[in-house]
C-alpha cells in the first residue's frame, strides 16, 4: 500500500493527488458552514456598531459569494502542492504554464473577492433605500449615485489587482497617470463638482427635504425634487425654478416649513380724533377679538403715532398643524370682526 501511495504518475505521488482530492472534496462540504459562520460573526459587528439590519437578507447576500471565495481559495492552496508535468513545463512568449495557471488562479480569487464586496455594498444600498422610503424619499437618487459610485471604484480596485498580481505590472505609474487625469477633470467640471459635493451636504446636513417650502434668492416655494445638480422648485406663482446644490448651501435659505407658528400682522390706522380712552377702548376690544380664536400668542399695542393718524400693530400666532387654508379663514375672521369693531367706535 505504502509502495502504491509513493508511485509518481505525472510528476506526483498517488498520495499527493488523494491528499489535493480531499481537500477539495472538504472544501466543498464545509464552505456552506464556514461562510455561514463568517458572514453571522460580520452581521453581529454591525450590530454591535448599533445599526439595525435585516439578518436574513444580509445572509443571501453574503453568504453565497463568500462560500465561492472560500472554495475557491481552498482548491488554489491544494492543487499548489502538486508538480506541473515535465512535458508541460514549457515557455510561451517570456512566460510559462506555471505563471499561467498562478495568474489565472489569482485572477479567479480577486474576481470572487470584488464580487463579494459588490453584493455587500448592493445589500446596503438596499436597507438605505428601504429606511428613505419609510421616512424620507427625498435622497434615494443619491442612495443610487453613492452605490453606483462604489461599485464603480471596486471595478477599478479589481483591475489594478489583476495587473498587480496577475500580470506584475507596476501600478503605481498609472495610478499616477489617473491621478493627473483626474485631476484635469476636475478642474474642467468644477462647478458640476460643488453643485455634486452640495447635495451631499444637502443629503446629510437636511437642512430641507421634498415638500418643504423654502424661501431663497428672492424666491418662496416648495421643493418637489432635489437632484445632484441642482435642486427644483414649485413657486407660489406656479412656475417651476431650477437653482444650482451650491447656492441653496451657500446662501441664506429659509426654510418656512420648519417654523413653530403661523404668523399674521395687521396695522390699523385710528383717526388723530380718538383720544387716549377711545384708542384704550379699542385695543381692549381687538384683544377679546383675538382671544375668543384662540391663538397660541398674540400682541396688540399703540405702535406709532403720524401726522394723519395712530398706528395700532395686531400680532398674533397660530398653530404650524392648520392648513393654509384654515390660516387664511381664522384671518378673514377676525379682520371681519375688527372691521365690524372699527365701524360701531366713533372715532
Amino acid at each position: 500500500m505504502r509502495e502504491f501511495l509513493q508511485f509518481e504518475f505525472l510528476g506526483n505521488t498517488i498520495e499527493t493527488y488523494f491528499e489535493v482530492f480531499a481537500a477539495i472534496i472538504i472544501a466543498l462540504v464545509i464552505k456552506r458552514i464556514i461562510s455561514k459562520y463568517l458572514a453571522g460573526l460580520l452581521f453581529r459587528l454591525f450590530e454591535r456598531a448599533g445599526r439595525t439590519f435585516h439578518k436574513q437578507a444580509f445572509m443571501q447576500f453574503v453568504v453565497q459569494p463568500l462560500e465561492t471565495f472560500i472554495f475557491l481559495f481552498i482548491v488554489i492552496i491544494s492543487l499548489d502542492k502538486l508538480h506541473l508535468p515535465e512535458f508541460l513545463n514549457i515557455n510561451i512568449y517570456r512566460t510559462n504554464v506555471r505563471q499561467i495557471l498562478d495568474s489565472a488562479a489569482n485572477i479567479a480569487l480577486i474576481i470572487a473577492f470584488i464580487r463579494l464586496c459588490l453584493r455587500v455594498i448592493k445589500y446596503f444600498a438596499l436597507v438605505l433605500e428601504e429606511k428613505n422610503i419609510e421616512t424620507d424619499q427625498s435622497h434615494t437618487q443619491l442612495i443610487v449615485f453613492f452605490r453606483d459610485f462604489f461599485k464603480a471604484i471596486l471595478y477599478i480596485l479589481g483591475v489594478l489587482l489583476i495587473l498587480r498580481f496577475a500580470f506584475s505590472y507596476d501600478v503605481s505609474k498609472l495610478i499616477t497617470g489617473l491621478s493627473i487625469v483626474g485631476a484635469a477633470i476636475a478642474l474642467a467640471t468644477k462647478e458640476s463638482l460643488e453643485n455634486l459635493i452640495a447635495s451631499f451636504i444637502i443629503f446629510f446636513d437636511k437642512p430641507f427635504i421634498t415638500g418643504d417650502q423654502v424661501k431663497v434668492q428672492g424666491f418662496t416655494g416648495t421643493v418637489e425634487k432635489i437632484g445632484l445638480r441642482s435642486t427644483r422648485i414649485r413657486t407660489e406663482q406656479k412656475t417651476y425654478i431650477t437653482v444650482p446644490n451650491k447656492q441653496m448651501v451657500d446662501t441664506i435659505l429659509d426654510n418656512i416649513s420648519m417654523r413653530t407658528q403661523r404668523r399674521a400682522e395687521l396695522k390699523l390706522e385710528i383717526n388723530l380724533t380718538a383720544d387716549a380712552d377711545d384708542l384704550k377702548q379699542i385695543i381692549a376690544a381687538i384683544k377679546n377679538i383675538i382671544q375668543r380664536n384662540h391663538v397660541e400668542g398674540s400682541s396688540i399695542f399703540l405702535s406709532d403715532i403720524t401726522k394723519t393718524s395712530h398706528i395700532i400693530t395686531v400680532e398674533y400666532f397660530t398653530d404650524m398643524e392648520q392648513t393654509a387654508e384654515e390660516f387664511n379663514t381664522l384671518r378673514e375672521e377676525i379682520n371681519l370682526d375688527i372691521i365690524q369693531l372699527l365701524k360701531s367706535t366713533p372715532v
